[in-house]
């Protein structure tokens, strides 16, 4: 069984005609876009905002309308991915290079869909090398205030030169010790001077789509702290 597919595709259960739609970006939320743009060409309407050019793209492709903070107040809906979410709901992205994008789509969306295989389950956030974004200036400086909070950052590299994210800015993949505050880590990293924004979206998912053991769709809640399973 594709768990990306299956996921990526049940988001698309909990939108609404004629709404805003944040866009995410990775692998599982590609199969969220083929199947809107399927629908869009059945005459579904809706709009949406992409958290990256990637994104952007794609959707141009599959001829899904796109707006912008300029047209708009609020998002009604986003659907993104993870890389690690917690067994509290708490995520780390980033690992598509879009953190910052996402996480200003994220703040502005009503509510924040997330879709992740099961792979992407976890008890404590931290396996995953947390991304932060930095801009370029500084580099040497800022990884060593990193360094000081405990945690080992290294500048991600594309054929032996530094990843450039779609605002012009670096990113650091920090390995990081079993991450049991994650709260506070979001804040002191935010407060080092150089740092724009990192992977750590705390209190933002208000709904993750996965999988369990037995292959099945669940849908996990914020609000009520349950799990049902959705049998297919």
């Amino acid at each position: 069984m594709n768990e990306k597919k299956a996921v990526g595709e049940k988001a698309v259960e909990f939108l609404k005609e004629d709404i805003v739609v944040g866009l995410g970006t990775g692998s599982t939320v590609y199969y969220t876009l083929q199947l809107l743009g399927k629908l869009v060409q059945q005459g579904y309407s809706i709009k949406g905002i992409p958290t990256s050019s990637q994104t952007a793209k794609i959707a141009t492709e599959l001829n899904i309308p796109l707006t912008s903070f300029n047209e708009i107040d609020e998002i009604d809906i986003a659907i993104d991915g993870a890389d690690e979410v917690s067994s509290s709901l708490e995520l780390i992205k980033g690992g598509g290079g879009a953190l910052l994008r996402e996480k200003i789509v994220a703040k502005a969306a009503k509510k924040l869909i997330i879709v992740a295989d099961s792979s992407k389950l976890v008890d404590w956030l931290g396996s995953f090398p947390l991304p932060v974004e930095i801009v370029p200036f500084g580099v040497e400086a800022t990884k060593r205030h990193i360094q000081k909070l405990g945690i080992n950052p290294e500048i991600r590299m594309v054929d032996g030169t530094p990843f450039i994210t779609d605002n012009g800015n670096y990113i650091l993949d920090c390995a990081c010790p079993k991450i049991l505050a994650p709260h506070e880590m979001e804040h002191d990293l935010n407060m080092i001077p150089g740092v724009v924004d990192n992977g750590l979206f705390i209190g933002m998912a208000d709904m993750v789509i996965t999988m369990d053991r037995n292959k099945e769709v669940i849908i996990m809640e914020r609000e009520k702290q349950v799990t049902n399973t959705i049998h297919q």
